[in-house]
């Protein structure tokens, strides 16, 4: 299988992660190049380079240092967008080239198995009564989809968003690693990340921030709607290219990443890691990131996070 276009990549391509190995822009990004090698759709070797750090923003801040080179591309995320509401950084998508959104991944609350959080009301009671007491931990980034989810919860809770201690990692395995230690006594991680310590009995999982319940080890977990709060909200990666990239490179990374997505390994791969399919390219991906901009700065100014 190939993607057909006027250009082709003429030399190895990068794909960059801005997580560490095992996070949660380094899943999508060693899933991809598996199928873009295994299947030759873009006849060139492609290797991974992790640049961790800010949410994402060190590997966008060095994506964009290949201005109109079309054999760097980055794994994309929300923070892309709230780094720069928050002054992190003083870009966004809109200074690259969106090439497409791949999924959706949602937010699982887990404790320790021995934890005395037993349910959902468990938390939000100790929410209202001890907002600061409760320590969370969550990755990558203050004001991301993560934090904004558990503010939902806290604020339906009574409880004081302001007031939240949070143990930010780069990873969101570090997060999991940070509540089996009793570091911390939450946390709030993207549903994969706490597949194996789940299926170790070391954590459970007793909400998820998903419109209806996920599949598997989430099977008995209720989502928080069902629970009666507010709270439908999941971190989505796609891929973005360098700035000033050609009509014709950008065609070809469309065809590319469509005939990635395509394939069986891919939907595999959707459903091994509970992850929700919402491909998008084109109009619709820029409708959507300009949407995104509008969501996400109103929920920062919900966190207090924006003046």
């Amino acid at each position: 299988m190939t993607a057909t276009a006027g250009w082709r990549p003429e030399r190895e391509v990068e794909i960059v992660a801005g997580t560490p190995a095992g996070g949660g822009q380094d899943r999508p990004a060693r899933a991809l190049i598996r199928i873009l090698e295994t299947r030759q759709i873009i006849g060139q070797p492609v290797r991974l380079t992790n640049i961790p750090g800010k949410g994402g923003g060190n590997g966008w801040d060095y994506l964009r240092q290949h201005a109109g080179n079309p054999h760097v591309i980055a794994i994309n995320s929300p923070t892309i967008i709230t780094n720069r509401q928050l002054r992190v950084a003083d870009f966004d998508h809109a200074q690259l080239t969106p090439l497409a959104n791949l999924y959706t991944e949602y937010i699982a609350f887990v404790v320790r198995a021995d934890s005395a959080i037993r349910t959902s009301a468990d938390f939000m009671s100790w929410l209202a009564r001890d907002t600061a007491g409760c320590r969370i931990a969550l990755a990558t980034a203050i004001g991301n989809i993560n934090h904004m989810a558990l503010a939902q919860v806290t604020a339906h809770a009574g409880g004081s968003v302001k007031a939240l201690q949070i143990n930010v990692f780069d990873s969101a395995l570090d997060a999991v690693a940070d509540v089996i230690a009793r570091r911390a006594e939450v946390g709030a991680i993207t549903a994969v990340s706490a597949v194996k310590a789940i299926a170790a009995g070391q954590v459970r999982a007793f909400a998820v921030s998903a419109p209806q319940r996920l599949p598997r080890l989430y099977a008995g977990v209720p989502t928080w709607t069902e629970l009666g709060v507010n709270c439908v909200i999941g971190t989505w990666r796609g891929v973005i290219g360098a700035a000033q990239l050609s009509a014709e490179q950008i065609a070809f990374w469309n065809g590319a990443l469509r005939a990635a997505t395509a394939t069986d390994e891919w939907n595999a791969e959707l459903a091994e890691k509970y992850w929700a399919n919402t491909y998008l390219d084109g109009k619709e991906l820029t409708a959507f990131l300009d949407r995104e901009r509008g969501v996400l700065g109103g929920l920062l100014r919900d966190l207090g996070q924006l003046g």
